[in-house]
């Protein structure tokens, strides 16, 4: 065998190796029955075996597809004062007209009060006086600003509905889709997706005693509930050893610990003094880092804690004036790429809820000029309690927290008297538009109202499950006959490179942690067809050298060479189509884009490459005179 031939056996074997370890998560995954499920969740595993696999879309495993809109008559009702009959029937007559044309509410409702010579601002005072398009802009950026908020709430919810790929996206502008697969209580998610926002300023617990108590009694708790009396007992005799205790740094590592303005300086510390994992003797703290009063927990733990934290028996480690909350995002707190969520001891009871803040904007400010601030603003009642707030708590932490995550915890830097307060410390706009849409959902200025709603009942989903499966096996089946039946031996070969086509899109799907739908399902089964496309090419044309008298070998090259430019034209274009409603579509659309997009590229790869390096293996030490094609 020459080099070259045995550079591209190996190549083929690697391809294989790599894509078959790709593909070892979602088979895994699969094949697990409830119980194996449940034990890795318990043991902190799902997470990194979940984040590799191919997941089932809606249409699959069933659930609840909902579209949301702001409502915009109660929002403009909520800012109109002084409100009359003209004003009422305008409004009225434009939210008709723009939902039975299909039209944009405001493009209606400023050409009638253009036609009506009506003075907006003498309705609309909360925008100042000003002509009637800078208070339609207003308006309309008010609504707009109501779907950000929105979707941001939604979006921090997703956990409670226990659905791990949930799907959040807009739709036009007063529109956001939600997609929760697998879900079983539609009541439940509907609740949650509708409700208002809670907003609150929770003190964090400063007493490192306090962790610590709480630390031990939660190896002691999640030990007993185990079922380990034995690691319970031996845990209970290691906290007599002083050196036992678990020490809490001084500095804080800032987990979105930034700060407000007078208020917080952003300050990063690396005292971190707990790791490893599995410690019978220290179930919890074995999991964790800690750093300046803060629990910092590895990403790939974060699933099982939670899900011990949800026993109560577990919970009833945490003291009785406290609760904990996660942060909302993770970060490497160590330097070596490990990311890590933070866990915070908190006061039970919120020092102040987001009901009082009036307004928060993004911005560039703070004392360098030059800095990503937000600028949050209160009312009256708001002002004082938060001079209170602040003079009584200076050097402590607060925490900004919505719907029970943390947003940001900072260190109050001094009394604040007018309800005025800037937050610094932050790293890009992003992140402080981020954190003015979440300060600005405690009080949404209108409701989003479920729109659309549409529930696929479990049996549905594994019934198409069953179905698009079937349909797959079949046409994947009849086209392995038909080749093997015309095309004989060399129809084995081409039958060895879909199964290898199909192997390899799913092992890229699977990297790419996509979801995996009916339209997808209907890409890969267009796959298929063209992929043997591509092999009939091949094939007729060794079949025409063969005809013309030339051997074995050269009709094979000449076969291959010839039919090389076509396949490759019209593969490309298959796939630029793909680039396309994968850019330019959304949902399913995207689906059968991605499955299509990656299963024509590596079809590309087993016709052109493979199948071809098992002729050039059959042609290499022996001349053959006649083959099975």
């Amino acid at each position: 065998m020459s080099g070259t031939l045995r550079m591209r056996v190996f190549l083929i074997v690697l391809l294989i190796g790599v894509a078959a370890y790709m593909l070892r998560d979602t088979v895994s995954y699969y094949t697990m029955d409830d119980t194996e499920k449940q034990a890795l969740i318990e043991s902190g595993g799902m997470d990194e075996l979940r984040r590799n696999i191919i997941h089932q879309g809606l249409d699959l495993q069933g659930g609840m597809h909902v579209v949301l809109e702001v409502d915009l008559e109660e929002l403009i009702n909520t800012r109109v004062e002084g409100s009359d009959k003209e004003i009422e029937d305008l409004i009225a007559s434009s939210l008709k007209l723009a939902r039975e044309e299909e039209m944009d509410f405001f493009s209606v409702f400023g050409n009638k009060v253009a036609a009506s010579n009506i003075r907006l601002a003498r309705y609309f005072p909360v925008y100042e006086k000003g002509p009637n398009a800078d208070v339609l802009d207003a308006l309309e950026a008010d609504a707009k600003d109501a779907v950000d908020r929105a979707e941001e709430i939604i979006r921090n919810r997703v956990d409670q509905f226990g659905v791990s790929e949930p799907t959040i996206q807009r739709q036009g502008d007063w529109r956001v889709i939600v997609e929760l697969a697998g879900i079983s209580n539609q009541a439940q998610a509907r609740e949650l997706i509708q409700a208002t926002a809670l907003l609150e300023f929770v003190l964090i617990q400063e007493d490192p005693q306090l962790l610590n108590e709480m630390i031990r009694n939660l190896d002691k708790a999640w030990a007993t509930d185990m079922g380990d009396s034995s690691a319970a007992e031996s845990f209970d005799s290691a906290q007599d050893d002083a050196s036992e205790e678990i020490p809490v740094g001084e500095e804080t590592p800032a987990e979105d610990t930034q700060s407000l303005a007078d208020i917080l300086s952003g300050e990063e510390g690396d005292s971190l003094s707990i790791t490893g994992s599995g410690d019978i003797n220290r179930p919890f703290s074995s999991l964790i880092n800690v750093g300046s009063n803060t629990i910092w927990v590895p990403e790939e733990n974060v699933r099982s804690i939670k899900y011990k934290l949800e026993k109560p028996e577990i919970a009833a480690a945490i003291p009785a004036d406290s609760r904990v909350a996660w942060g909302v995002s993770s970060r490497d707190i160590t330097g070596d790429g490990r990311q890590h969520r933070a866990l915070y001891l908190m006061k039970e009871t919120a020092e102040l809820t987001g009901d009082v803040v009036t307004d928060a904007r993004e911005s560039l400010g703070g004392f360098s000029g030059a800095e990503f601030v937000v600028h949050v603003s209160m009312n009256d009642e708001g002002s004082r309690e938060w001079t209170r707030i602040t003079a009584g708590n200076v050097g402590k932490r607060i925490a900004i927290v919505m719907d029970g995550k943390v947003h940001m915890a900072g260190v109050i830097r001094g009394r604040i008297p007018d309800g005025r307060t800037q937050i610094e410390g932050l790293n890009d706009l992003q992140e402080a538009k981020k954190l003015a849409v979440v300060l600005r959902a405690g009080a949404l200025p209108a409701p989003m109202v479920i729109e659309e709603e549409r529930t696929i009942g479990a049996s549905l989903g594994a019934d198409s499950v069953t179905s698009s499966t079937r349909a797959m096996l079949i046409g994947f089946a009849l086209v392995i006959v038909f080749m093997v039946v015309y095309y004989r031996g060399a129809g084995l070969v081409a039958d060895m490179a879909l199964f290898l086509n199909l192997m390899f899109t799913l092992s890229v799907l699977s990297v790419l942690n996509a979801t995996l739908t009916l339209p997808g399902i209907a890409g890969l089964i267009l796959t298929v067809g063209m992929a043997v496309d591509a092999n009939v090419l091949i094939f007729e044309r060794i079949r025409e050298e063969l005809r013309n008298a030339k051997t074995v070998k050269k009709s094979i090259d000449d076969g291959f060479n010839r039919a090389l430019t076509t396949i490759v034209d019209a593969n490309l274009t298959t796939i630029l189509a793909a680039g396309v409603l994968w850019q330019f579509g959304s949902g399913t659309i995207k689906g059968f884009a991605t499955t299509l997009f990656w299963g024509i590229l590596t079809s590309m790869i087993t016709a052109i490459f493979i199948t071809r390096t098992v002729f050039m293996v059959m042609t290499e030490r022996k001349t053959m005179t006649k083959m099975s094609i």
